[in-house]
């Protein structure tokens, strides 16, 4: 019975820890990753990418940049990532398929993440 309880016990503080949003180490980087995808594809010229999927990731990186230091990392930290990652996507091609597996990943990494980037979208601020 107590092997029972104890089961019981760390099964919920886990679920607990997960449900809180608490972020394991490769999920922190992939997001990341993502957030720097978004903000490399942000700076496209209008010219060669459809408006909409700019703001779309204008608003995909503000989200994602504000969720990652809620989640504890230094802000100073993170911008330092997102540029190393700017610096090698920079100047490249959109790619539409990289940017889905981010948006598939992030959505259900993160609940509520697509309405949420929806309404950064809608509003104009990002």
């Amino acid at each position: 019975m107590r092997k029972i309880l104890l089961v019981l016990i760390f099964t919920l503080i886990s679920l607990t820890t997960f449900a809180d949003g608490h972020l394991t180490e490769d999920q922190k980087k992939k997001t990341i990753e993502c957030a720097g995808i978004y903000y490399a594809n942000s700076m496209i010229p209008q010219a060669e990418l459809e408006l909409d999927k700019i703001v779309h990731s204008f608003a995909a990186k503000k989200f994602l940049s504000s969720y990652l230091v809620k989640e504890g990392l230094n802000e100073d930290n993170l911008n330092k990532e997102l540029i190393k990652i700017v610096d090698v996507r920079y100047g490249k091609p959109y790619e539409e398929n990289t940017t889905k597996e981010c948006d598939s990943f992030i959505y259900k990494l993160i609940p509520n993440s697509k309405s949420e980037i929806d309404k950064l979208v809608k509003s104009g601020i990002y």
